[in-house]
């Protein structure tokens, strides 16, 4: 089997994962919309319907706020992530092999120039951003840019030049917003529950309420962990993508195993990072992962499971 073979196999695994949890994701969302709209219908008429059309109704609540913060996000997040990060766009003349690396990347994915910008620290690291593949922007640290030889750094500009075509800042904007939703409702149900406990107790005949109190009792402390943990597993597997994809474009898996080596020893926190940001980066720049750290709490795949990854495609 040819190597290209190989990798047009591992992309399309991965976009199959990454939907199946997408879908796992807004389900998760619909199901916390329904039982709050449920137990409302109940408190106020005492009984509990087989099918709460206002749990219905709560639930496309949940689908359709999602859809609009997502959209917001989309419009000016590439922007505030950028700002947040200090980078500082650049030309051709101020770092000609990056330029250079950026154009021979760009053609050979296939799309349009993204804009180029360096983050002024010793940190070794790269994101990508932009919500469409025209409009896309490459970042990377001055320490990345002193430390890589050239095939390291075209590694490097590969994989965030994957991301940028395969829509993976786009597809994080969405299960991001989608989780803080999830997250944020949540926590409003847990404030409520004591009044709603009381009232359902209150009620002849309301033991139905009082079941799904503790059915929605259980989903919202639950359902902001189990939506985490989906989060991280989209990262995760978007990073795995970004990579094989990145060897399609140079022909040259070493570059970047090479470079994911350095970038294992030297990544770093800086000014600009954040939590809310790290899943962006090549190499998450607050923490360190390997295959023993809980899925809940890694954005991205040990570095040592992902050389090896590149080692075995198309072997």
């Amino acid at each position: 089997m040819s190597a290209t073979t190989d990798f047009v196999a591992a992309q399309a695994e991965n976009r199959r994962n990454t939907m199946l949890l997408l879908v796992a994701l807004t389900a998760l969302a619909a199901l916390v919309g329904y039982l709050i709209g449920a137990l409302l219908e109940g408190e106020s008429s005492g009984a509990l319907p087989a099918v709460s059309p206002v749990g219905v109704a709560g639930a496309g609540l949940m689908a359709i706020a999602s859809i609009g913060w997502s959209a917001i996000s989309l419009a000016v997040g590439d922007r505030m992530v950028l700002g947040m990060a200090g980078a500082k766009e650049i030309e051709k003349q101020d770092a000609p092999q990056l330029y250079n690396v950026v154009e021979e990347i760009s053609i050979a994915a296939g799309v349009p120039m993204p804009r180029v910008m360096v983050l002024e620290t010793d940190a070794l690291n790269a994101f990508a951003t932009g919500n469409k593949v025209g409009s896309g922007t490459i970042a990377v640290t001055r320490g990345l840019l002193n430390s890589l030889n050239r095939d390291e750094l075209q590694g490097v500009v590969a994989h965030e030049m994957a991301h940028l075509r395969n829509l993976d800042t786009r597809y994080m904007v969405v299960v991001g917003v989608t989780v803080g939703l999830i997250a944020l409702v949540c926590d409003m149900a847990l404030r409520t529950m004591n009044w709603g406990s009381t009232r359902s107790s209150d009620r002849k005949g309301s033991s139905g309420g009082g079941i799904l109190i503790v059915i929605l009792l259980v989903v919202a402390i639950l359902a902001p962990i189990a939506a985490k943990a989906v989060q991280m597993a989209v990262s995760r597997q978007r990073e795995y993508l970004a990579d094989a994809t990145s060897v399609q474009f140079t022909r040259n898996p070493n570059g970047l195993i090479s470079a994911l080596g350095k970038l294992a020893e030297k990544a770093a926190p800086f000014p600009g990072v954040s939590r809310a940001t790290q899943h962006l980066f090549i190499v998450n720049p607050i923490n360190q992962f390997t295959a023993k750290t809980p899925a809940l709490l890694a954005t991205h795949p040990d570095i040592a499971d992902r050389i090896a990854r590149l080692r075995n495609l198309g072997g």
